[in-house]
């Protein structure tokens, strides 16, 4: 579990190239995280593809499959969230590596509507490295609700490729994106992505490297975009590119000496190794804007202020962590007095059930052994088990991921990043300790989303002093057995819920203490930045949950 060979790098890109099933043709689905890419996924797929009102949830790639209206077949794949292509973590390199090399026969860019110009930057990088591009513009009803309008039909003519509008949760809006997917597949000429435009001095540099590319007969991979990584000498990017085109480009003599040439040239007019980085990423970021100034009008915002307000209560200096604090009592308080009628009424049904079968027992004439063997040990064990630890687990789960589609979890994390800082930890801890009330298991996998070995050490390490779903039934059972046994029903419920509070918050701070000793002595090192995008409230989808 966690990162290996196979899920990044290589091993990645060899694990997701295919051709789709019997000739399906395999459609990429990138986009910015948060931006609702999953849920179109589900929503095309049928799958259950869990999504998340966080961003960085994704680092794998998940595969489902859907027909469009004109009866087309497509393989879909779920490909991480990535604000850019220019692979600074994992998952935007497992993103990368599949848009570039995986062999997709289309791919659409799922944007969100509410903020549009950020999520452009990412759609111009990706026709740059393929044509067959569709954009995907989502989150309709959120941009409406804030009195954000979008022009699809004059982004579609700026960009040069297909828009499409949808919302996500309404199944009926996404007919129209696999019916674009149709137009595409037949008529490829409807892709004819509007170049980018960069300095003239980048221009000539790249058109020199480019057609010594062309001399070569390099035909997978889009000649610009290539040319424009060996200028930027993005080693890891150029070795997966030479593994996937069969062939030696950093030392084949004359690309790698028209490369040197247009190095040269590009220092002449002032250009050195990050000002040529600089200026290609300032110059994606200046045409987003534009198109983006274009195409959105935007009108009273409605959704916004009250986002505002809510932001100040659950991230202010003072009352982020009493309310913290608070919602976690609250949600143990309503796991445990939920919990107590199923779990009487399992308990009973159960144990009706062991009497039954040792009436069946005595009718057949087992010996003693057998019935204690297996009625009065193994099968009163596990009636034991499932009617104290189920009910719990089935009631606390649903809650703490309604906090999550409601869009509080990434609050949290925002909270925690500057006690994680303090510890010398980065703030992405925070996101896999919360998984890791979820399961700890989930929460070591989330590691990956670390952009550093010693920062996911560090989360892997720690994950396990958090107790995880499972644990909460043993938890509330021995509470209530040794310290609220004597109260009555009311207030036990009540005890046992502020107990189990104070040890959750026990944990936390173990979590710190623990984090903090290993980055001063065994991991030390300086944390990553980062940088958490906090996603609008939502009304949480409680159908989705309990499904």
């Amino acid at each position: 579990m966690g990162l290996t060979r196979e899920s990044v790098g290589r091993g990645a890109t060899d694990a997701a190239r295919w051709e789709g099933t019997d000739g399906m043709p395999t459609v990429a689905l990138a986009g910015n995280p948060n931006v609702g890419k999953s849920t179109v996924f589900n929503a095309l797929t049928g799958m259950h593809q869990h999504t998340g009102n966080w961003p960085g949830k994704t680092v794998t790639s998940a595969v489902g499959y859907t027909r469009s209206p004109g009866g087309t077949d497509y393989a879909l794949v779920d490909i991480p969230g990535t604000y850019s292509l220019l692979a600074h973590s994992a998952e935007e390199e497992v993103a990368r590596n599949f848009l570039c090399f995986g062999g997709a026969a289309l791919t659409v860019v799922v944007c969100d509507a509410t903020c549009l110009e950020r999520n452009l930057n990412l759609v111009l990088q990706t026709i740059e490295i393929t044509e067959r591009t569709v954009v995907c513009v989502n989150l309709l009803d959120e941009a409406g609700r804030r009195g954000i309008r979008v022009d699809l039909s004059a982004l579609s003519e700026r960009l040069g490729v297909p828009v499409v509008g949808t919302t996500a949760r309404k199944k009926s809006t996404l007919r129209a994106l696999l019916s674009t997917l149709d137009s595409v597949m037949k008529t490829p000429a409807l892709c004819h992505p509007q170049a980018t435009k960069y300095p003239e001095a980048i221009e000539r540099a790249v058109a020199r490297v480019s057609s010594v590319l062309s001399d070569k007969h390099i035909d997978n991979v889009n000649i610009k975009w290539l040319s424009m990584r060996l200028l930027e000498g993005d080693e890891p990017l150029i070795r997966e590119a030479e593994h996937f085109l069969g062939r030696e480009l950093l030392s084949d003599p004359e690309i790698s000496l028209a490369t040197a040439e247009a190095g040269e040239e590009l220092l002449g007019a002032g250009i050195d190794a990050d000002a040529y980085r600089d200026t290609v990423v300032g110059t994606l970021v200046g045409r987003a804007g534009e198109i983006a100034a274009a195409c959105v009008h935007s009108g009273k915002r409605e959704g916004r202020g009250r986002d505002e307000r809510l932001d100040r209560l659950l991230t202010g200096k003072w009352t982020a962590y009493p309310l913290m604090l608070l919602f976690l009592g609250f949600l143990f308080f309503l796991t445990v007095y939920a919990a107590n009628v199923p779990s009487a009424l399992l308990a009973k049904g159960l144990f009706a059930l062991e009497d039954l079968l040792t009436d069946l027992f005595v009718l057949l004439d087992a010996p003693a052994w057998l019935h204690g063997l297996f009625v009065l040990g193994m099968y009163r064990t596990l009636a034991w088990v499932v009617s104290v630890m189920l009910p719990p687990m089935a009631i606390f789960f649903p809650l703490f991921t309604l906090l999550e589609d409601a869009g509080y979890l990434p609050r949290i994390a925002y909270n925690l990043d500057r006690p994680f800082r303090a510890c010398r930890a980065c703030g992405k801890q925070a996101l896999t300790m919360c998984m890791g009330f979820g399961c700890n298991a989930a929460g070591v996998v989330g590691c990956r989303i670390m952009d550093s070995g010693r920062e996911r050490t560090l989360a892997i390490l720690t994950n396990s002093l958090v107790p995880c779903n499972g644990r909460f039934p043993m938890m509330i059972t021995l509470l209530s057995l040794f310290f609220v046994g004597v109260l009555g029903t009311a207030g036990a419920t009540l005890s046992v819920a502020l107990l189990l509070t104070c040890l959750i918050l026990l944990s936390v701070l173990a979590t710190f203490a623990v984090t903090w000793l290993l980055s001063h002595t065994l991991l030390r090192g300086v944390p990553a930045s980062f940088t958490l995008e906090l996603p609008p409230y939502r009304r949480p989808e409680i159908g989705r949950v309990l499904v």
